[in-house]
């Protein structure tokens, strides 16, 4: 039972010039569900010089369970959050950032399942915002899940729910001494290993995680590769001081080589990177690689970034380049086959393959082994073996609704069919084919008021690659029948009518002249 006078969640925000962005999140949180006795915001002011903390006196002084604390510029948000936890008064803290947002029964929803579990750490379903959330996490609730279980590893940012007495009697704190990235890393690295349960709630967006049209985030400058990696490493240090050496510890080690290292070193995101920065990157990534892993982490990856890897371990940031330049061509290419439905329920078939500008992506056979076809030479068979990814390689059908930004995974039956290129090559493509009824009685807990788009989600060989398909579902109310608008025909007039603006525009020349 919570104590008279306690608040069940204190929520901590630090907050530097963010003008009218913060306005999203105020607001978010006067429409909570759970009532203002019964929480409090605290906005921590880094010293902000464009008014941000008037704005946030304000704030505070209409509305009593709101707190603003004015600090010296720190630059970085560690001191603010730890300044927040000390203030803190309730039962668990949860961590926001100043131009995000919260649905409108989070709180609500992360409590009562942070008390109905008595869980330590409860992580709320995020949708992203022009930035990157975890996605297969957030496929089904887990209400006792650890690194060994469950992907919690891809969730390291520390937009969660955490009991304040947990944090206190750890002493788990943000690193604070100037701008250190991935602060986070260290703090939720050793908080899923300490804590005695941990949930993860999938079936309610609480979180909206946004990257702002400006890009004046806190975080969003280019990251200093040596003092970057030095946070990699730190975060390392925590995963070797609780593990043995092994497959879990590949598992956790992969995820740094994955997300902060390869994916850098790939597709366009290479591309658009100077190349001196980009050669630190490369020369960074190679000693942790030569350093740190064990074979089994890079082995562990699927096939392309195996091969990423492989190249860079070996310095080969020309060759990085081209296969950079082959890669920003991947697209997800899909098409609805057939759609039934009735009432409030509709049925339909996807069919969708991965294709390189034109060309799909294509493995050749090897001894039995289905190796990826990549444009670059000398990267051994091995390196490239994608036969156990081609057996898993899946086609998902999620559903995104238009004003929120909320992700549902559709249930679905699929399957995968080998086709063998015309060209008489010893080469085949995989096209993937699922099914799915979508109730809207019953999607997203029947809360369907809004548009929803459909996209065909393609995972294999490395590659998880949305196709947006052409229906949008339209419900006026939850649970409400859908209207059903096919924007191939929008787009078809859109397109006939180019034409003949075209033409007609022509015509008129030639009288003219």
């Amino acid at each position: 039972m919570v104590e008279v006078g306690v608040p069940k969640v204190s929520v901590v925000v630090p907050a530097y010039n963010c003008g009218p962005h913060i306005e999203k999140l105020a607001d978010s949180l006067l429409r909570q569900s759970l009532p203002a006795g019964e929480f409090e915001a605290i906005f921590v002011d880094d010293g902000s010089t464009d008014g941000t903390g008037a704005r946030l006196d304000r704030l505070a002084a209409e509305h009593p369970h709101i707190r603003v604390l004015h600090i010296e510029n720190s630059g970085w948000p560690s001191r603010p959050r730890n300044l927040g936890i000390d203030h803190a008064r309730g039962e668990y803290v949860f961590f926001a950032d100043d131009d995000d947002w919260f649905a409108d029964q989070a709180l609500e929803r992360l409590y009562d399942c942070a008390k109905t579990y008595d869980a330590d750490v409860v992580v709320g379903k995020m949708a992203g915002h022009g930035r990157a959330v975890p996605r297969e996490l957030f496929r089904k609730n887990r209400f006792d899940a650890t690194l060994e279980n469950s992907p919690l590893i891809d969730s390291l940012t520390c937009h969660k729910l955490f009991r304040r007495a947990f944090l206190d009697e750890h002493g788990l704190r943000f690193p604070e001494g100037g701008k250190r990235r991935l602060e986070d890393h260290s703090v939720v690295v050793r908080a899923y290993f300490l804590s005695r349960r941990t949930c993860v709630l999938s079936d309610y967006t609480c979180y909206h995680h946004a990257q702002r049209a400006d890009a004046r985030n806190v975080t969003a400058a280019r990251l200093d590769p040596s003092s970057y990696f030095e946070s990699v490493r730190d975060a390392l240090d925590i995963v070797d001081a609780n593990t043995e050496p092994g497959p879990l510890r590949d598992r956790l080690h992969r995820r740094w080589l994955r997300n902060e290292m390869l994916n850098r070193l790939r597709g366009r995101r290479l591309l658009s990177a100077p190349e001196d920065w980009l050669e630190q990157i490369a020369l960074e990534t190679q000693k942790v690689i030569q350093d740190r892993f064990a074979p089994g982490v890079a082995a562990g990856l699927p096939p392309l970034l195996r091969a990423v890897a492989y190249l860079a371990e070996r310095g080969r940031i020309a060759d990085l380049r081209r296969l950079a330049r082959w890669e920003a061509g991947i697209a997800a290419h899909g098409a609805i086959d057939e759609i039934q439905h009735a009432d409030r329920a509709v049925t339909m078939t996807v069919a969708a393959e991965l294709r390189s500008v034109d060309q799909p992506v294509s493995f050749r056979s090897d001894e039995g082994r289905d190796v990826l076809v990549l444009p670059i030479e000398e990267i051994t068979p091995e390196v490239l073996d994608s036969t156990a990814q081609v057996r898993k390689a899946r086609l998902d059908v999620v559903a995104r609704r238009r004003e929120t930004g909320d992700e549902i995974f559709l249930p679905v039956t699929y399957r995968t069919e080998r086709v063998a290129a015309p060209s008489g090559a010893d080469t085949v493509h995989l096209v993937h084919r699922a099914t799915t009824t979508i109730d809207f009685g019953a999607l997203n807990g029947g809360r369907t008021r809004g548009s929803w788009l459909l996209k065909a989600r393609i995972t294999n060989a490395g590659w998880t690659e949305d196709a947006r398909l052409p229906l949008v579902f339209i419900c006026r109310a939850d649970g409400a029948r859908p209207r059903i608008r096919d924007e191939r025909r929008v787009w078809n007039r859109i397109r006939d009518e180019r034409v003949w603006n075209r033409v007609r525009s022509a015509v008129g020349r030639r009288i003219r002249g």
